[in-house]
């Protein structure tokens, strides 16, 4: 055996005696936690204090379990071999004993070096070792020599083969984390601290989005005291990506973040249904807002002519301008529609118990024939509790409801919204065109840009939780009194038979609790993270949220982020060259000033880690031919492959794309072709439509996030003939493969 080979295996055995001990010291953490929540849920009785206190530690041990089950792979992938001797162990988590570091959380200061040590500026490191493991197996390893004379001469010199490694590895439909191969400006990114805005602007294959998921898990570990109650919230484009990316936070023991759609930021709603671009660009503009507050005006009615309502053989009537005066009084009062409905009724019911008491209170003979008393010469007999009580039994009256509900309705966004798509034409500001856009039957679900104008409504709106608080008294009643019932069973049950009797000196439960405290055990009980009662209130304010694919967000949806976000803590990640929606803005500064004005931060992503140099190169050929000059990111490899084109009829696309999933070798292909053509090629290809599959066809807004070993591009014309933004399109798509992109043409 060579010196050299020696020397690699000496090393070898060396880093799998720590793996081992790492694990060992893994799984007895993971023992004694799960001993500790087994402890805490058997545990009873006591205070509600004590009991919330008891349910706060059973959330604690089995957060605590699930992250150290999480990173049951690849938990130790690194070490710093310092210039003081000093060795340092980096993984997915801190592991100490009680004398010794074991393993540094890669987010820890002292782990930061492995990222960004060079040779010119090493931070006090002469070697950085990647260490390759599968399962609890150490397979390989990678050492790049920072200083050589610190290092020692027998040491062998790798470089990038870790970062290579990971980036020509097959993809298996799921996004990996790049914990192990975080570049310098990257790190740069994910350390940014917690506060303002900080935007990542970055090409194709640049890795924006594995940076904004491994900043996530960075700002949770070093700020976890602001963040924790409050959470995190990361949106994404679609639910194909959401799927995608869902593995990576747990692999860095992060297990309470928020990942939703744009469509599912709205409680009680998932908005799925798809639209034309140009109608969700309408309901994305700005001017919604003013739209659908004159929507909400609209429904606040004054009748044309006098409404009667007949009350017990009573026929009232209700003028406008009495209806006019009420609304006024309702306006004037500063609330919201719905909690200004009272103020509207209280006015209307005054002016229909003013008739009644007129007619009912009358009294010929009662008057001071002096005149010198005013509440003598009043001829009407009715007292202000009779009056009250005449309000109280009109507005009991269905007559009388079913009229103040034509005039000044109760409103859920849901219903502001149907109105105003089945007949567009009541609101002023539209044209015939932009009517006709928005016009749209009710039924058949919401689609994402419904959900910020669903937002803007419950703002305009108001909620009245009145209804809410009513059933939560009930709830208690019935608990309190069910609670009650079994105290009185309880000391019932006592036997007094005997004096002596043993049993009845025994205190039970009547003796030593009260019903309402009983009733209290009995009360649900909040076990849910962050995250979980997160997604349940629309008024949640979350402490952080990262917007991947930000570039197609519209300016309502950017009302909606900034009102889950007051603080403005934020971290946005897009590229505004491969925005494909309509009326995407110009820059930046175009989306954030309204809100933050100049005090927002550029981070830029210059390097593609993700799509070959020969890729990258033929992208940018293809874009200028057809006049688009998109410059793409710095390649940081070659593939050896150039891209190939094709042109011909179904048959022989058929045959391109069998070739190349019988080349894959246990990677993913994916077929992108323009939505009109996807029916067909679904029946002509031997793809299927599941995102889930190996080999899948997809649209470019179903890939638009996505990487895939292989894709081939159907129809490039088509591609960009189907939007207006259909040169972005066209780059995302030819953009998307980590080794081989071919292009077919229809003949």
């Amino acid at each position: 055996m060579s010196s050299l080979s020696s020397v690699q295996s000496e090393n070898l055995a060396e880093e799998q005696h720590h793996l081992t001990d790492l694990y060992r010291h893994l799984d007895d953490l993971r023992f004694r936690t799960e001993q500790r929540l087994a402890e805490a849920r058997r545990e009873g009785g006591g205070t509600p204090q004590a009991r919330s206190h008891r349910d706060a530690v059973t959330a604690g041990y089995a957060e605590r379990l699930a992250q150290l089950s999480a990173v049951e792979q690849g938990l130790c992938f690194g070490r710093l071999d310092r210039h003081d001797d000093e060795r340092l162990h980096i993984g997915r988590i801190g592991l100490t004993d009680s004398e010794r570091q074991l393993l540094v959380d890669w987010r820890a200061p002292a782990a930061r070096p492995f990222y960004v040590a060079t040779a010119v500026t090493p931070y006090g490191v002469s070697r950085r070792r990647h260490i390759r493991t599968r399962e609890r197996l150490v397979v390989g390893l990678d050492d790049e020599i920072l200083d050589p004379a610190a290092a020692g001469e027998s040491a062998p010199v790798t470089g990038e083969a870790a970062l290579l490694a990971a980036l020509t590895a097959n993809r298996t439909g799921r996004m990996r984390d790049i914990v192990e191969t975080i570049q310098a400006e990257q790190d740069r990114v994910i350390r940014s601290g917690l506060g303002g805005v900080l935007v990542v602007q970055g090409g194709p294959g640049t890795g924006k989005t594995a940076v904004a998921l491994h900043r996530a898990a960075y700002l949770l570990y070093t700020y976890r005291e602001q963040l924790s109650a409050r959470g995190v919230l990361i949106v994404g484009p679609n639910a194909t990506f959401l799927r995608y990316i869902s593995h990576v936070l747990p692999s860095l023991a992060e297990t309470g973040v928020l990942l939703a759609t744009l469509g599912d930021l709205f409680p009680g709603v998932t908005a799925r249904r798809p639209e034309p671009p140009a109608a969700a660009e309408l309901k994305g503009r700005a001017t919604m807002v003013e739209l659908l507050a004159e929507a909400v005006r609209g429904r606040q009615r004054v009748p044309d002519e006098p409404v009667e309502i007949v009350v017990d053989r009573h026929v009232l009537t209700l003028d406008p301008a009495a209806v006019e005066a009420a609304r006024q009084r309702a306006r004037g009062s500063g609330r919201l529609h719905n909690l200004a409905r009272p103020v509207f009724a209280e006015a209307v019911l005054d002016t229909l118990a003013a008739q009644i008491a007129e007619r009912i209170g009358y009294d010929p003979f009662w008057a001071d024939p002096l005149g010198e008393d005013d509440a003598l010469t009043s001829s009407n007999v009715l007292e202000e509790g009779d009056l009250a009580d005449i309000r109280a039994d009109l507005a009991a009256e269905p007559a009388v409801r079913a009229v103040l509900d034509e005039l000044w309705p109760v409103l859920t966004p849901e219903d502001l919204l149907t109105g105003l798509y089945a007949d567009p034409a009541a609101v002023p500001g539209l044209s015939p065109a932009e009517r006709e856009l928005l016009r749209r039957e009710p039924g058949g679900g919401w689609s994402p840009a419904d959900v910020p104008l669903l937002d803007e409504a419950a703002e305009l709106l108001g909620e009245d939780d009145a209804a809410a608080r009513d059933r939560a008294v009930r709830r208690w009643r019935q608990r309190l009194a069910y609670a009650q019932g079994v105290l009185d069973i309880t000391a019932g049950s006592k036997s007094y038979e005997l004096e002596d009797d043993f049993e009845a000196a025994i205190p039970n439960v009547a003796d030593v609790m009260e019903a309402d405290m009983l009733a209290e055990r009995y009360a649900d009980r909040e076990r849910r993270s962050a995250a979980e009662r997160a997604a349940e209130d629309r008024k949640w304010a979350y402490g952080h949220v990262i917007v991947d694919e930000a570039q197609e967000l519209s300016p309502m949806a950017w009302r909606l982020l900034m009102r889950r976000c007051p603080s403005r803590s934020m971290t946005v990640v897009g590229d505004l060259a491969q925005a494909g929606a309509l009326g995407t803005p110009a820059d930046w500064a175009e989306v954030l000033s309204p809100y933050v004005a100049d005090r927002w931060r550029l981070a830029e992503l210059t390097v593609s880690y993700r799509t070959p140099a020969e890729i990258l190169a033929y992208t940018r050929r293809v874009l200028a031919a057809a006049g688009v000059p998109i410059e793409p990111p710095q390649p940081v490899r070659h593939s050896g492959v150039e891209p190939w084109e094709e042109s011909g009829g179904p048959s022989h696309l058929a045959g391109l794309v069998a070739r190349e999933i019988a080349e894959l070798d246990g990677g993913r292909l994916a077929v992108i072709a323009p939505a009109a053509a996807r029916s067909a090629l679904a029946a002509a290809l031997p793809v299927s439509t599941d995102p889930e599959e190996n080999a899948v066809l997809l649209t470019v807004t179903e890939a638009k996030g996505l990487e895939f070993d292989v894709v081939v591009v159907v129809d490039p014309a088509g591609i960009r003939a189907e939007s207006p933004r259909g040169a972005n399109d066209l780059y995302v798509a030819l953009t998307r493969p980590t080794r081989r992109l071919g292009v077919f043409k229809p003949a």
